[in-house]
């Protein structure tokens, strides 16, 4: 059986002596390694498969040049860039199965940058001195294991052998894990989108896809759950979505704290992949405690979730405006796609006698989303709200409705 192979991304000319003695490590747990020597600011310690020249070259950069600027900022962003390419490329070519990293700001930025440019599933191991703190730059959607050390990176000493030897144990932990999985034929993907205030809904459709052969990925949209999932369906994974919660849209808008950026929504029209929509939660924007609200909305409609979340009710302005959005990503998708409004509230709270009840609002989406929706792009308005059972089962079946269809034209072109 051929040996599998870590790839080991550090900057050999800081923090060499702690990479040879990772590499050491992994060696002895039966893994090959392969080094990829990212440093800038110094000779390398040791000699690397692959060299800080070949990496600043795969940024579109000369290590001379680099060299004499002797910008730090222009050097870490050019040896994050060129790392990640370097490491794609290896991994496409089924050179390496693992990726481990450790340093500091710099190293942490390098490694993790070459580590987001992986797939979900594949091991990363990154020990960095700002594990500890808030690791959402580096770690993005990625399952990226971040390791904080306690001490600095700088000599090896009783805790930094022991911490490293963990890291170096757990990277090759998951590279020599039998694909137990691999023996079962594998169920086809499905996304959907969840929170709190649509519970009801997606765990009844869930069931539903689940009994037809198909396994559900729930995101919670809170920001980077929609970016996840985004990311996800890019690289291939998943073969039809069900997006329940669109709520995430409303943080961008409005600046709410779980905004996913402004390409949600986006992706599994690019795919082409079948996807059905629906208006969850966007009766609310997401902030943190009451006192946190800026104070340009302290007037608004606000609601306390719990101490830590507060929620101010969307205008039928700021609706509207959420219908036009949703409508222009939806014109771009190149396969079936279908959009289910449910006409007595779109989550938990929007119901009447409930905070967030508010019908003039939720019509002033969907008007905005019927006058820009393609003509093409089946739109189904529901007479229940959105946790009722009747329109769970509405947007599964439309969503199996819509898979199948796309299988028949694919079988018909065979």
């Amino acid at each position: 059986m051929e040996t599998k192979t870590v790839a080991i991304l550090g900057t050999l000319d800081t923090k060499g002596e702690e990479f040879a003695y990772v590499r050491t490590r992994i060696e002895a747990a039966g893994l090959a390694t392969l080094v990829i020597d990212s440093g800038v600011l110094g000779e390398p310690a040791f000699a690397s498969a692959i060299s800080r020249r070949e990496v600043a070259k795969a940024s579109g950069h000369a290590l001379e040049d680099l060299l004499a600027t002797r910008d730090r900022g222009a050097s870490i962003a050019a040896m994050a860039a060129g790392a990640a390419v370097v490491v794609q490329r290896l991994f496409q070519e089924g050179r390496i199965q693992g990726l481990i990293s450790l340093g500091g700001s710099a190293g942490t930025t390098i490694g993790t940058a070459a580590m987001r440019s992986l797939p979900a599933g594949f091991p990363k191991v990154m020990v960095s001195t700002l594990a500890s703190g808030d690791t959402r730059p580096y770690v993005g959607t990625k399952d990226i294991v971040m390791l904080y050390p306690v001490v600095d990176i700088a000599g090896l000493n009783l805790l930094t052998r022991r911490i490293l030897a963990n890291a170096a144990a757990a990277i090759a932990g998951m590279v020599l894990q039998k694909d137990t999985e691999g023996r079962e034929v594998p169920k086809p993907l499905i996304a959907a989108t969840m929170f709190g205030v649509t519970t009801l809904c997606v765990t009844m459709a869930r069931r539903i896809l689940e009994q037809s052969g198909f396994e559900v990925l729930v995101f919670h949209a809170t920001g980077t759950g929609g970016q996840a999932m985004e990311d996800l369906i890019a690289d291939g994974y998943v073969a039809g979505v069900l997006d329940v919660t669109t709520t995430e849209l409303a943080d961008e808008l409005a600046g709410g704290v779980m905004s996913a950026g402004p390409h949600r929504l986006e992706a599994a029209a690019k795919k082409g992949i079948p996807q059905v929509v629906c208006p969850g939660a966007i009766d609310m924007v997401n902030f943190g405690p009451l006192d946190s609200v800026p104070k340009k909305y302290r007037k608004r409609l606000l609601y306390v979730h719990n101490p830590n979340v507060t929620l101010m009710r969307t205008t039928p302005e700021e609706c509207a405006e959420l219908g036009r959005i949703t409508a222009a990503k939806l014109n771009q998708a190149r396969s079936s796609v279908a959009f289910l409004m449910p006409l007595q509230g779109v989550s938990a709270i929007d119901a009447t006698g409930l905070p967030f009840w508010w019908p003039e609002a939720d019509r002033s989406y969907l008007d905005a989303l019927k006058a820009n929706l393609h003509p093409r792009i089946r739109l189904v308005e529901v007479d229940a709200h959105i946790n009722e059972d009747g329109f769970a089962q509405a947007a599964a079946n439309t969503l199996l409705e819509l898979m199948n269809e796309m299988a028949g034209r694919g079988a018909n072109t065979a």
